[in-house]
């Protein structure tokens, strides 16, 4: 069983601190690594792959810290967000090209290719590759040594729905033999998806650790603001206010609408057609105005 372990680590660029005090474990299976964008996912996980140093604190496998330790490179596979390829070389070319450096030979790349099913495309050159296609074939580069860690930066960007499924249904399985999977992603479908137990990241600070049921019912359960229009907003104000699922009520003259914050949500979304109805009243406008994945992670960060 080979386990990550980060202990109180940060990594700062001058004065710009990427990633603060971050205490986390990383063991067999798929964990999620989940954030805004600009969260300081991608520094950790460089840091993780030993590609970066951290400015405090450790960052060990099995007990062993990975900076500068190049045994460790045998065993982490690391697919970067960023591309980093060489577009004059053939899919074939490249991923031969990462086997040599682990001291192996064709046969090792051409597993790799099959395994993530690029074995169509691999006598083309890159350049002509899709960006779906580049990245399974950095996901090839990456698992040529069949690596007991792997770890990916946001490995589904600019797939198309069937490469998505692919790739879900690789990494379930590598999990599932024991491998320790980690990726990150800033779309919470995609973490629900595939890993039960999930990393939260925000603005560089360790938000949340566990279960992903748990963490996304407390992402249901914070408060919600809504902003609502109706045929007769002060009568739909006194009546909703006087229900606990609502805990205040403004009138945000700008937008000529309520703002409304639900502190019961199941509670509140049956409760606001019952009373209009009751009412008399017409609604014009209801929308979540709070729904980005920043809202949602602060409330967090701040429960």
């Amino acid at each position: 069983m080979t386990t990550l372990h980060l202990d109180h680590t940060s990594r700062w660029f001058g004065n710009v601190v990427a990633v603060n005090d971050v205490s986390m474990t990383v063991g067999p299976g798929v964990t999620g690594l989940l954030g805004p964008n600009g969260a300081g996912k991608s520094t950790l996980i460089n840091m993780m792959a030993g590609f970066l140093a951290p400015s405090g604190g450790t960052v060990t496998l099995d007990g062993t810290p990975i900076w500068r330790n190049e045994e460790s490179y045998r065993s982490i596979g690391l697919v970067p967000e960023r591309e980093g390829m060489y577009d004059f070389l053939t899919g074939r070319e490249f991923v031969v090209a990462n086997a040599e450096l682990h001291g192996l030979d064709d046969k090792a790349a051409a597993k790799a290719l099959a395994t993530v099913e690029m074995e169509y495309a691999q006598d083309r050159k890159i350049s002509t590759y899709s960006k779906g296609m580049r990245q399974r074939v950095k996901m090839a580069s990456a698992l040529v040594h069949e690596p007991s860690v792997l770890l990916l930066d946001e490995p589904f960007n600019g797939m198309d729905p069937r490469q998505r499924m692919q790739l879900m249904d690789l990494l379930r399985r590598m999990g599932e033999e024991g491998r320790t999977v980690l990726f990150s992603s800033h779309i919470l479908e995609e973490v629900e998806q595939l890993a039960s137990h999930i990393e939260v990241i925000v603005a560089g600070r360790h938000a949340a650790s566990g279960d992903f049921r748990r963490i996304r019912r407390l992402m249901t359960d914070r408060p919600h603001r809504y902003l609502v229009r109706s045929s007769d907003d002060r009568a739909l104000a006194a009546a909703l206010i006087a229900d606990p699922s609502t805990a205040g009520i403004e009138v945000d003259l700008k937008e000529d609408a309520l703002l409304v914050q639900a502190v019961d949500f199941a509670r509140f979304t049956a409760l606001l057609p019952q009373v209009a109805r009751a009412g008399g009243i017409r609604l014009l406008t209801v929308s979540p105005s709070d729904e980005s994945l920043e809202s949602v992670f602060s409330y967090l960060v701040a429960a």
